[in-house]
């Protein structure tokens, strides 16, 4: 038996390991399987090259759980390690490694720490252990070739032994401490397991559990073939996952049958796929899901798992993949990216970069020959995957460039145009007389209903835009689309949105407009609204209240984290357009009414202005209903 000291300069290094090495202990079982898969795919490139002749037999990675003696093992049947092996891969390297990454991070906090980043992954196990056993024997065979136990309590000092282990492989024997006892618990290590080694490419048992299987050649009284429950080794893993497969051998129900193995609580099918298969300028494999959106998009980040080499790295995939298609489903997978995902290495990799150009690359040339291909399916999946596209145009210029050739914009008759469609079809009657073209859009059909048919009375089209990211939208293509200006159609009056000559004379003079004026400002809360005078048609609205463009987009662009913080906490204000040529407007201004009478047709004229808008509640709208009636009466 040898006994020894690691040589290292830093005083009681083990502890330093155990706070700063990981930031999440629970990584540990991680890294040990991640070992293990290590050493049994050396065996098999060892056999495959012919330098291993003997039988690889079972493979499958084993992890034992043993609570009466507080122990949790992984087990292997890969390439082992000698005596010196051990002693030159545990004692020596890693350990050297261990100080130079105590001596890089020294002062620094947790946040700042890499996962493996010196190939520490073994040593991640003290974080949970008193002590640590490894009892291996190798593949080779000869002199120095026997079997070894090694041993260390998370000191300094180790011992390293001859061990009666007759079979190939390495088992690291984990003595939990009594502050991580949670990993002695089966349903934690099973959550672990299946959170890392669902895919890993080596199978991974742990446990057994029971099974239904049935019985050949017996049948129930019934004629129903019988069945009986068996218990079986419990395999964690999908060896194959569907992403290392080939596209061209692979089947649409396929597809739909590996997201619900992803989702298993997702009920809804996804709308379509991508799978990305890429081996040059760097290796990526996976598939991405375009969700079906729910009502209100409530929509959830961190559904995209990254791998590298089939283990799990993390859900969290902002910098690999474009935010706005962080919104996806599905899997990453790439050895390009290494397990020691951090945020600096993300920033400053250009490997990274490139893998994200690429993704945003493979998802619009999909949707571009979806769109190609079959239009009609298109549009119909168009109210789900729209905010995928408007938040890729909003934040990407380049996804932009291609998306302009797909991206649609639906009407209130539920038709749908590409951009270059929609200008060619408005631009002859929505066209100003300073020569911009004003799209009129709605936020909420039913709300806006009297505006969009008034709008419509005029020849108008009318587009739908009542998404959470559509002021962004808006926005975005203002700045993209020459001399076009959009235009929520309750914004204003519908012959101010789009000025085509000046506007009607009115047939009031400036005393009877200041007795207007003067009426509707008593009969309103001037904090909350601002009254217009305008002269317009006699057939339209005596009173239209009107949300400013300018005032609602900074107030939307507030709520949705903009830029516009200030905004936040404004009041709403509306104007209130008063239409001098009504003739109940005229009325008024004629004196018409005796004071009584002028006061009630006030309030009535506003308060159907606020029912249209919805704005009329509480007392106000009982004070309403009672006038009604008295009118009525």
């Amino acid at each position: 038996m040898k006994k020894g000291t690691i040589n290292v300069k830093t005083e009681n290094i083990f502890p330093i390991i155990k706070k700063f090495l990981y930031s999440d202990h629970e990584i540990f079982l991680r890294e040990l399987i991640s070992n293990a898969i290590d050493a049994t795919k050396k065996l098999q490139t060892l056999a495959s090259v012919g330098e291993y002749k003997d039988e690889l037999g079972d493979i499958t990675i084993e992890v034992l759980l043993d609570k009466d003696k507080k122990t949790l093992t992984v087990r292997d049947k890969g390439i082992g390690m000698t005596a010196a092996e051990v002693d030159q891969y545990i004692n020596q390297i890693a350990f050297s490694s261990a100080e130079e990454f105590i001596n890089k991070y020294k002062g620094k906090g947790e946040t700042e720490q890499l996962i493996g980043h010196f190939g520490l992954g073994f040593y991640s196990s003290f974080m949970v252990s008193d002590k640590v056993e490894i009892i291996t024997k190798s593949y080779q065979k000869g002199e120095g070739t026997e079997a070894a136990h090694w041993s260390c309590d998370g000191s300094p000092e180790y011992t390293l032994k001859k061990s009666n282990k007759k079979t190939r492989g390495t088992d690291i024997v984990l003595h939990i401490n009594k502050e991580s006892d949670e990993f002695l618990e089966e349903y934690r290590v099973l959550e672990l397991l299946k959170k890392y080694c669902k895919f890993l490419p080596v199978p991974i048992q742990f446990g057994t559990e029971k099974v239904t299987e049935t019985i050949e050649g017996e049948t129930n009284e019934d004629g129903s073939q019988k069945t009986r429950e068996v218990e079986k080794p419990r395999i964690i893993n999908n060896t194959l996952p569907l992403w290392k497969g080939k596209p061209a051998d692979l089947s649409e129900e396929d597809y739909k049958s590996f997201y619900r193995e992803l989702y298993p609580m997702t009920f809804d099918e996804p709308l379509f796929n991508i799978h990305l298969n890429v081996d040059y300028p760097f290796n990526l494999t996976g598939i991405l899901y375009f969700p079906k959106t729910k009502e209100g998009y409530e929509f959830q980040r961190n559904k995209i798992q990254l791998y590298s080499n089939q283990v799990f790295v993390t859900d969290s995939v902002e910098g690999i993949v474009p935010d706005f298609l962080t919104l996806l489903h599905g899997v990453i997978d790439s050895p390009d990216i290494p397990l020691n995902v951090s945020r600096s290495y993300l920033q400053s990799d250009p490997n990274v970069k490139k893998i994200s150009n690429h993704i945003m690359k493979k998802v619009a040339d999909k949707l571009e020959s979806l769109f190609k291909d079959d239009r009609a399916t298109f549009e119909k999946k168009w109210d789900d995957i729209k905010i995928f596209i408007e938040y890729g145009i909003v934040s990407e210029p380049k996804f932009y460039e291609r998306a302009e050739k797909f991206c649609l914009l639906k009407n209130t008759e539920n038709k749908y145009y590409t951009l270059d469609e929609y200008s060619k079809l408005v631009k002859p009657v929505q066209t100003d007389k300073n020569k911009r073209v004003i799209y009129l859009y709605t936020s909420n059909v039913e709300e806006q209903h009297a505006f969009i048919n008034a709008a419509k009375e005029r020849g108008y089209d009318v587009l739908v835009l009542d998404g959470i990211i559509d002021t962004h939208f808006i926005n975005t293509l203002e700045q993209k689309l020459t001399d076009t200006t959009f235009a929520r159609v309750d914004s204003d009056l519908t012959d101010k949105l789009i000025l085509k000559e000046e506007p009607l004379p009115s047939l009031m003079n400036e005393d009877q407009k200041a007795k207007i004026r003067e009426v509707f400002e008593n009969n309103i809360d001037k904090a909350k609204f601002h009254v217009l005078l305008e002269s317009v048609g006699a057939d339209d609205l005596p009173v239209t209240i009107t949300r400013p463009e300018f005032m609602r987009r900074m107030k939307d662009m507030s709520v949705l984290g903009g830029g516009y913080s200030f905004m936040g906490d404004m009041p709403e204000h509306f104007n209130l357009v008063v239409n001098l040529n009504h003739k109940l407007i005229m009325r008024l201004a004629d004196d018409a009414e005796d004071e009584n009478s002028r006061e009630s047709l006030v309030k009535q004229i506003i308060d159907l202005a606020l029912l249209s808008q919805n704005m009329l509640k509480g007392q106000a709208l009982t004070d309403f209903i009672k006038r009604s009636v008295e009118i009525v009466k």
